[in-house]
């Protein structure tokens, strides 16, 4: 009988950028002879996967995708809160934590192949993190609400500038090694012969800074700041963004930064696969900000205007974004109409097109200089009939008007499918449909 989970397990906490924290997972790090088969006959399927044909040839569209030399477009799908409904928590065997999140984390790599088969490439590898925790920014970041994943208001943990900016200071990792070498022992031990086990740290998504910010000061404050507090908010952005530069320090320094120049997730969309990356002189053992891809967007800040944006915000993205070799920017924020401004970005490659933004530009903007993340809207997978029609108009419209860029069609921030696990599966057979379409 599977484990009995809740909406707490770490198990369906998981996204395409990795898994909960080793810290917030409370194993044992002992997994039962019975927990060790189930993940190690899952690792051998994917092992299997691997070899196939087709990884081969996505990982070299993929790399000539990324390296601006074809305009055969990509697709990949992730469901996000939507796996919960593929692989139900209650369907899982393993009963340790931190098994049933490598058991989750398995069966989606197996799902992708061999039922929503996009352009995702399966590889013969099992990623462990290290585990660790953090100081934060020395203050204490509370939330009011969000339970089950709704939505909630910020309290501020700075109400006087004055008085509380002097209580910021920069976050620092503790990496917990005992506790990281138990982690990747246990997957060796797991694993021997059939998948290459790597420690391969996850520290941050974006270094956009604007959420940092917000989880500090609360939405409303940080968008009114801009005009009754412009020196405070250069003062709080200019901390933020020294930070995230002395993270990315002391993580280079200790050979503590992950490749990402492979089939790792980068951006809000999109793999890393580029032979323009790493740089010649390159060390696998110390990996440098130059040798990845970096990633900023600004999503909180969609309400403002591109010159709000430019005096706020753009400054200290490039700071950050100059730090690595190629680089993402955006998410859910419409690109658009901050193009002009976006454009100055260094090293800039990946640009997300999402559904806010005015689809008709690409091909001018972008063109073949950059990559159009494109991201159709993922309401119609949220209902359990989904309406093929409207998906099937969404997705002609997405490769119709984007045609004369370098495509990747993007689907995620999926919140549900509705119960229906199909939906996704369908949304990839009906985006290679269109793009067939278009394109031959």
């Amino acid at each position: 009988m599977a484990a009995q989970t809740n909406v707490k397990d770490p198990a369906t906490l998981q996204t395409a950028a990795g898994y909960p924290e080793i810290k917030n997972i409370k194993t044992k790090f002992i997994f039962s002879v019975k927990e060790k088969e189930i993940l190690r006959e899952l690792g051998t399927k994917i092992a299997e996967i691997s070899t196939r044909p087709d990884m081969k040839l996505k990982a070299k569209l993929w790399t000539e995708h990324n390296d601006l030399e074809t305009m055969q477009p990509t697709v990949f799908a992730d469901p996000e809160n939507g796996w919960n409904e593929i692989i139900p928590a209650s369907t899982l065997i393993c009963e340790d934590p931190l098994a049933r999140v490598w058991e989750m984390a398995l069966k989606k790599q197996i799902y992708w192949a061999d039922e929503m088969r996009d352009d995702k490439v399966i590889e013969a590898v099992f990623d462990v993190p290290y585990s660790y925790s953090t100081t934060g920014w020395g203050l204490p970041l509370e939330k009011i609400g969000g339970d089950n994943f709704g939505s909630y208001k910020i309290k501020q943990a700075i109400e006087n500038y004055e008085t509380d900016f002097k209580k910021i200071h920069h976050p620092q990792f503790v990496i917990d090694f005992e506790e990281s070498e138990k982690v990747l022992l246990l997957a060796h031990d797991v694993f021997a012969g059939v998948l290459e086990v790597r420690q391969k740290g996850l520290w941050w998504w974006s270094l956009g800074m604007t959420q940092d910010y917000i989880l500090i000061r609360g939405l409303e404050d940080f968008l009114m700041d801009m005009i009754i507090e412009p020196e405070w908010v250069h003062r709080m952005m200019n901390l933020l963004c020294e930070g995230k530069l002395t993270m990315l320090d002391r993580l280079e320094e200790g050979g503590f930064l992950p490749d990402n120049t492979g089939a790792a997730y980068v951006g809000s969309g999109g793999f890393g696969f580029t032979s323009h990356l790493p740089q010649k002189d390159y060390n696998p053992d110390r990996v440098r900000t130059v040798d990845m891809w970096g990633f900023c967007e600004s999503q909180e800040t969609v309400s403002c205007s591109p010159e709000m944006y430019a005096e706020f915000i753009l400054p200290y993205h490039k700071r950050i974004m100059d730090r690595f070799g190629l680089n993402c920017y955006g998410c859910c924020e419409g690109y658009d109409n901050r193009w002009r401004l976006i454009k100055e970005l260094p090293k800039l490659r990946r640009i997300s097109v999402s559904p806010w933004a005015d689809w008709t530009t690409v091909p001018q903007n972008l063109g073949i200089e950059y990559i159009a993340s494109v991201k159709p809207s993922p309401t119609p997978l949220a209902s359990k009939v989904m309406d093929e029609d409207l998906v099937r108009a969404d997705a002609r419209r997405a490769v119709e008007q984007t045609k004369g860029g370098i495509c990747e069609f993007i689907m995620k921030d999926n919140h549900t499918l509705g119960g229906n696990a199909g939906n996704i599966t369908r949304w990839v057979e009906i985006m290679r449909e269109e793009i067939s379409r278009a394109y031959e």
